[in-house]
């Protein structure tokens, strides 16, 4: 996936788009922060081991009223609502994740954001995260670039001091996916056997601003959640990450594609070829690839 210009005029000022949205997440944040450490309702949700709070439904709650009060007519796609339509016919969808890392809150540890996207046509233009552990927030417009803290934010050049042949990755993958997956196990095996560390997160939009940051050098995901890549991989290709598919084709992030098209490897440009020779070995059906260096 290129950062481009949309392709057609749309109907809503990204600008204005991305004030509200970081104002949202930034407020649910604040909510999430201020309750984070006080008792939490955990149960469960689905049979793959992932869990939901009340912090979640607050979150989400608070997000959706402050979009629905700034754009009544845009459709929502909420990680515990699930779709909130919108007007007859419209094509700007909104994806909200409003504790990504829940796992992490339910067992006390600090590692969690607030994720939210704007899609046009099924296509992301706008991405949010917000990280409330630190306070810090990033954005991107598709074709504008991305904005941390600082403001605009790009990759260096080079990978930090000692990390050219060694680099630091993430690794994300679906609730679906089972201990005993075949090509889940090999494809980490051989990545791990290539890299300096990686890193299992629970929360992938933690891990996209590292990347965009350059605090780890790439990121690879194997059948994940849709919610969990609009915002987070927007801003990190803005800053300059590039992606592809597990197998090496072009990557075309839409909302509307089925979990088995959006496995993905994202990394420093320079990077991305070694990543997709070990990914691209992977033998979907079977999980088969060779371990060695």
């Amino acid at each position: 996936m290129r950062p481009t210009t949309p392709s057609a005029a749309l109907p809503v000022d990204l600008s204005e788009a991305r004030r509200v949205a970081v104002e949202a997440a930034e407020a649910a944040g604040a909510l999430l922060s201020a309750r984070v450490d006080g008792p939490l309702g955990v149960r469960p949700k689905g049979a793959g081991g992932d869990v939901v709070t009340e912090l979640d439904t607050a979150a989400e709650d608070l997000i959706v009223g402050r979009l629905r009060a700034a754009y009544p007519g845009h459709r929502i796609i909420a990680e515990e609502s699930g779709i909130l339509d919108g007007a007859p016919g419209e094509e700007m969808v909104w994806l909200v994740d409003p504790l990504d890392g829940t796992n992490n809150v339910a067992i006390g540890m600090p590692v969690y954001a607030v994720g939210l996207a704007l899609c046009a046509r099924a296509e992301p233009v706008l991405g949010v995260v917000h990280d409330p552990v630190s306070g810090r927030t990033w954005s991107a417009v598709r074709g504008r670039g991305a904005l941390g803290p600082e403001g605009p934010l790009t990759l260096a050049d080079r990978p930090r001091p000692g990390r050219e042949r060694n680099p630091l990755l993430a690794w994300t993958q679906g609730h679906q996916v089972g201990a005993g997956d075949p090509v889940a196990f090999a494809m980490r095996s051989a990545l791990e056997l290539r890299c300096a560390r990686m890193l299992q997160l629970w929360a992938p939009l933690v891990a996209w601003t590292m990347l965009a940051r350059g605090d780890i050098d790439g990121i690879v995901g194997y059948l994940p959640e849709i919610v969990d890549l609009p915002a987070g991989m927007l801003v990190a290709a803005e800053a300059g990450a590039e992606l592809r598919r597990l197998d090496g084709a072009p990557y075309e992030l839409g909302i509307d594609r089925p979990a088995s098209e959006l496995g993905f490897v994202a990394a420093r440009p320079e990077l991305l070829g070694r990543l997709l020779e070990t990914t691209a070995k992977i033998d979907p059906k079977g999980g088969r690839a060779s371990l060695t260096r």
